[in-house]
């Protein structure tokens, strides 16, 4: 058995070994990697530094023919998990509920580093807290997390979610559902905050991270999946130093880098997208020491309130769904 079980391990490593020097062997000969990145949605401030990378030839500095696509039919979680896209844009949540059920895919690197939703509504509605949802309408896509996000906030205040009328809106956006008798809905201000600014509709903002701890979970992330990180290490790191600097130069240069959204994205609203990524700049590494920066507290708090609230068949190890250990300048922390 012992024998057995050394050849097998010599197997591993020998493939191990051939797929790095492949990679490497494709790298040093000047031949571009061609790598794909899946987006969560159609494109907007959340992926600049992707585009930024591109446009300023980070990508290429580090080897990689990077083509950005948009998710279609499949999902992202479900391109990356498959190995059909090398990377993608994703959340905390989905990750977490895929890994439990045995997908393999990984978060590499936190966009934004606090969550920045939370419960909108018109100022005229006179919902300035979780109690005030009482009697109203809510329109959401049909997720669980969303009922189990407005239950959890109205007990803090001793009123029950039973007393809300939950709608199914679809993709249907906040202005729209707004116009059709619904009365909040569940938004990131980055986007659709600033979008009310710009409309001249004041609203009122119930943020998730002012009401529990464990809701400060990290939405978007850039995600990979495990054999990605098993046979290609190396393209992780290049594939995360290009974005890194990407987002670095969206923190410092946020007009210049709407204007590169704006031109990979031009059916894009220019004032919203210049607005969005002003407000965006200061967020997207916030207090953390460097961009892209994950706590394990963060997964296994939210983990712990998904698994509470009966989101999660069974509890998740938490040191899987993550890693920062292809960052820039360090390692896991």
């Amino acid at each position: 058995m012992k024998k057995i079980l050394l050849l097998i391990a010599a197997v591993l490593l020998i493939a191990g070994c051939s797929n790095t020097k492949e990679e490497n062997k494709e790298q040093s000969d000047g031949k571009k990697q061609k790598i794909t990145v899946v987006l969560d949605w159609t494109a907007n401030t959340n992926h600049t530094g992707l585009y930024v990378a591109k446009d300023k030839g980070y990508f290429d500095a580090e080897g990689l023919d990077v083509d950005i696509i948009t998710p279609g039919e499949a999902g992202a979680d479900s391109l990356v998990a498959s190995g059909k896209a090398d990377f993608g844009v994703s959340y905390q949540e989905g990750i977490t509920q895929a890994r439990v059920q045995g997908v393999p895919i990984v978060s590499i690197a936190a966009i934004i580093q606090h969550n920045t939703s939370g419960f909108a509504s018109p100022v005229d509605k006179n919902i300035k807290s979780p109690k005030d949802f009482v009697g109203k309408t809510y329109g959401g896509w049909g997720s669980e997390v969303e009922s189990s996000v407005i239950s959890s906030l109205m007990k803090q205040e001793n009123t029950d979610i039973k007393d809300v009328d939950i709608i199914n809106i679809g993709d249907a956006d906040y202005f729209t559902a707004m116009k059709q008798n619904i009365d909040f809905a569940w938004i990131y201000y980055g986007w659709t905050g600033v979008e009310a600014e710009l409309r001249g509709e004041k609203i009122n903002m119930i943020y998730l991270t002012d009401y529990s701890d464990k809701l400060d979970y990290y939405t978007p992330v850039l995600s990979t999946n495990e054999k990605m990180i098993a046979d290609k290490p190396e393209t992780v790191k290049s594939f995360l130093k290009a974005a890194s600097k990407g987002y670095e130069y969206a923190i410092d240069n946020p007009d210049d880098a709407a204007s590169i959204l704006l031109k990979n994205a031009p059916d894009l609203d220019e004032e919203l997208v210049k607005k969005s990524q002003e407000w965006l700049a200061a967020k997207y590494q916030d207090d953390a020491p460097r961009w892209g920066e994950q706590k394990l507290s963060v997964w296994e708090n939210y983990a712990g309130w998904m698994y509470d609230n009966n989101l999660l068949e069974k509890k998740l190890e938490a040191d899987k769904a993550f890693t920062n250990e292809f960052l820039p300048e360090g390692g896991d922390k």
